[in-house]
């Protein structure tokens, strides 16, 4: 998959809702209808609309083009479950799905709209792991972006082919398949979870680990 090449906007249909006849010679009879005199510079013609045509006519590509494709912010984790990551999540105050797969929980953002809170989101979830790395997946405007964040902290940027080259399945049916995440198996919400049943998730995880 190569991370950022959106469609370019499809062409509207030719139908204009009427036929034209094969045949036009019919209408070389007829006569032209009477043209109304010009009103003479001056009069008649103050209550005539005026069109200011705007110089920057750029507006008019958003308007032509296709709805804007979804947005999608996963970030990827290495905590062994989805209840525990939505635990976690629901403690850092971030909206998210925890999606469980092979390399570890998929924290995906309810609110993934503005890039700002995405990058907000991402650094509560990683101080709440401190020292485990996260990977932020953002995918807007038909671009992909990648980023690595610890403690806090956003690290540095990386390749989002790379990082999806070996990423889990579900990974990609998420983030490029369009897939909801209604549809995956072991779906945790942070959403609601209140701060004791949080705690409790939490050291239920860690009992699990040491044992």
């Amino acid at each position: 998959m190569t991370a950022g090449t959106p469609d370019g906007p499809g062409r509207p249909d030719d139908d204009f809702g009427f036929e034209v006849p094969d045949d036009l010679s019919g209408l070389d009879g007829l006569d032209a209808a009477p043209t109304e005199s010009a009103a003479p510079a001056g009069k008649g013609g103050d209550d005539a609309p005026s069109v200011d045509v705007p110089d920057d006519l750029s507006g008019l590509e958003a308007a032509a083009a296709e709805p804007d494709e979804p947005v999608v912010a996963i970030v990827v984790t290495q905590v062994a479950g989805a209840k525990p990551l939505a635990a976690a999540c629901s403690l850092a105050g971030v909206d998210v799905d925890a999606v469980p797969s092979p390399v570890g929980a998929l924290a995906v953002l309810r609110d993934a709209t503005d890039a700002t809170r995405t990058a907000e989101a991402a650094a509560a979830i990683s101080r709440m792991l401190r020292t485990s790395p996260v990977i932020l997946m953002d995918r807007r405007a038909g671009r992909i972006q990648a980023s690595r964040w610890t403690a806090g902290e956003k690290e540095d940027d990386l390749a989002a082919g790379l990082v999806l080259s070996g990423a889990p399945e579900v990974l990609d049916d998420l983030l490029v398949g369009g897939a909801a995440v209604g549809e995956v198996d072991g779906v945790e919400t942070s959403v609601g979870m209140s701060r004791w049943a949080a705690m409790r998730a939490l050291s239920a995880g860690g009992r699990r680990r040491r044992d």
